[in-house]
């Protein structure tokens, strides 16, 4: 796995784990009246977005033309049968602490819907699909990424002035590809040109963080003017996402691959699955023995982030337990040879 990947999923993974430690916390003890808290908590829900944009540009990179025969199959395996399993967990975990909630029509709901933290799988198979698409019709991408923005733009816009339209069915908001149609195009085009696109950002590594700034003042400015929603299908946060990616992608070629990184990396597929259901068992306890807003989050990320690696540890250490947390160990990639920077 080329190392700049690594560390771009470790970092979304760490900061997914951050930001549902704030939002379990909450659920205990409600949000603190801090400013610009929930700014914070809107700029970390970069991190689902980005790992999906990682996936499309290392479907991209690996398989620019098509997809392998035994593509599917494996996918299957090791990403759909561990979303199966813990959409499973999820209501198993939701129906022991609420006692009004029917196990079957939750497990259905998870399945079918995504209704619950598994749900950007089913969005990353779309996308699957969508790249097969793309590269059996070489579609180009002069117009597919423009067109791409729009539709996602568009259909997000129609969905939030439009709430009316679908009451019963908040899952429309964010399953649907075309909800993330432009991380899709953004994806393709920098995993099928990678080693180009790679070089070009280390050699403008400095400029990458002002393209943040510039992107973070967009977000910045939109919850100034009351715009204080917290999730990931924000317009503010598309620039954000890219930019961010992208100063990610240019300083993580630099930085020297630390063996926690790549821990991380080989389990941060578990980890989006696991912690979720693992925080809300801990946050109870995180919230009541601690008594401020910084140490409750600040355990209960450290606490469940340690537990939630132990236990796929555990897992993966059964016959069939990677059909449950994933893969634990990320094979080499040879699809691209970068030369080792030195400067």
């Amino acid at each position: 796995m080329i190392k700049e990947w690594n560390f771009l999923r470790a970092v979304t993974c760490l900061c997914i784990v951050f930001l549902h430690s704030t939002t379990q916390t909450a659920s205990i003890v409600s949000y603190p009246e801090i400013e610009y808290y929930h700014l914070f908590r809107i700029l970390l829900c970069y991190a689902t977005p980005t790992f999906i944009v990682l996936s499309v540009i290392i479907l991209a990179n690996r398989y620019p033309d098509r997809l392998p025969s035994n593509f599917w199959g494996s996918r299957v395996k090791f990403i759909f049968l561990p979303f199966i399993s813990f959409a499973i967990i999820d209501a198993l975990v939701i129906y022991y602490t609420n006692s009004n909630t029917y196990f079957v029509d939750k497990l259905l709901r998870n399945i079918v819907t995504g209704s619950f933290e598994g749900w950007f799988i089913l969005v990353i198979f779309q996308f699957y699909f969508l790249h097969h698409l793309v590269t059996k019709y070489k579609v180009s991408m002069a117009w597919l990424v423009p067109a791409s923005i729009l539709i996602m733009l568009w259909y997000l816009d129609w969905m939030n002035n439009n709430p009316d339209i679908f009451p019963d069915f908040n899952y429309m908001l964010k399953l649907p590809f075309i909800a993330w149609f432009g991380y899709f195009a953004f994806g393709y085009v920098v995993g099928k040109h990678y080693t180009v696109i790679s070089e070009k950002l280390y050699k403008h590594r400095w400029a990458t963080l002002l393209y943040v700034a510039v992107a973070f003042s967009f977000v910045f400015l939109s919850y100034e003017a009351g715009n204080t929603l917290v999730h990931s299908r924000r317009f503010d946060l598309f620039p954000f996402v890219i930019s961010a990616t992208c100063a990610m992608l240019a300083w993580g070629q630099a930085i020297p691959s630390f063996k926690v990184m790549t821990l991380l990396n080989n389990y941060a597929f578990g980890i989006y699955l696991v912690h979720w259901p693992v925080q809300m068992f801990l946050a109870p306890i995180t919230a009541n023995y601690f008594q401020h807003t910084s140490t409750r989050v600040v355990a209960l990320f450290f606490i469940s982030l340690l537990l939630t690696m132990i236990i796929i540890k555990l897992i993966s250490l059964l016959p069939f337990g990677k059909y449950i947390v994933g893969k634990t160990q990320k094979k080499t990639s040879k699809s691209i040879k970068l030369e080792p920077i030195t400067q």
